[in-house]
């Protein structure tokens, strides 16, 4: 059973990560074009009329400005919470929209999708474990810190897509404005390097075989040092560790022995 997932692009320009087994292929967000979207998925040598639905994570337009056309053109549903659809005039047009409520788990033929809550600058936001068979994958982007219920969320993954946005020092010594740094740092913003360290090391299991760091802020962060970082806090050499970049995402991986 393949059970596998890639990054069309992670960053504040534009995000999407395309999750597949031998039976579905599910889209998680869609920042990109439905031109720059077909153009990323015909690089993972992916039809993008093989898509079975997109799952939206939250309403900011890094993630959701291309989910309406997308899934208009392509007859998609899309799957948000309540709130994100409320807060995102461009799904009012689609009649695929399938509000997830209360945060509940569904099926997509057999890939297995646990919505859970997140702290972020957002309407009601989402982030989701996504198992087939024995697998899961563990999705985390766009939050500003780790609640306990979050942890429990990502124990027991195969392989993890999840943000190191940036260095605090950087980030600090950065020409940004104090209330971007502020909101940045804050409760409701994003995670550090030191946050996303933080989380693997309490999360970390002997089931986990790999980790894709996601969503790097390009003036506040270096992609060597995450890679360092995370080696570090799990004994890894670099070959189990990635970086989603914003212009190439990154290639198929496998998840877990799927």
């Amino acid at each position: 059973m393949s059970f596998k997932f890639a990054s069309l692009g992670s960053g504040s320009q534009g995000n999407g990560l395309l999750v597949s087994s031998d039976e579905a292929q599910v889209l998680v967000d869609c920042g990109f074009s439905i031109l720059e979207t077909e153009r990323r998925l015909e690089r993972l040598h992916v039809d993008a009329a093989e898509i079975d639905a997109v799952l939206v994570t939250h309403e900011h337009g890094d993630h959701v400005g291309g989910v309406a056309g997308f899934a208009k053109k392509y007859s998609l549903p899309v799957y948000c919470t309540p709130g994100t659809f409320l807060a995102s005039p461009k799904l009012s047009n689609l009649n695929s929209v399938q509000p997830i409520k209360g945060y509940a788990s569904f099926k997509i033929k057999n890939l297995l999708i646990e919505p859970y809550p997140v702290p972020h600058d957002a309407r009601e936001p989402s982030q989701f474990t996504i198992t087939c068979a024995q697998d899961k994958l563990g999705i985390l982007t766009d939050c500003g810190s780790i609640t306990p219920h979050m942890e429990r969320q990502l124990t027991g993954c195969s392989a993890l897509f999840i943000e190191f946005n940036h260095d605090e020092e950087m980030l600090k010594r950065s020409q940004y404005p104090l209330t971007l740094k502020e909101r940045i740092l804050g409760r409701y913003g994003h995670i550090s390097n030191s946050d996303a360290v933080q989380l693997l090391g309490r999360i970390k299991g002997p089931q986990l075989q790999y980790v894709v760091a996601a969503h790097l802020s390009k003036e506040n962060n270096d992609p060597n040092l995450v890679r360092s970082l995370i080696a570090q806090s799990l004994g890894w050499n670099e070959e189990h560790i990635d970086i989603a970049t914003q212009e190439l995402g990154v290639d198929w991986r496998i998840v877990g022995a799927a």
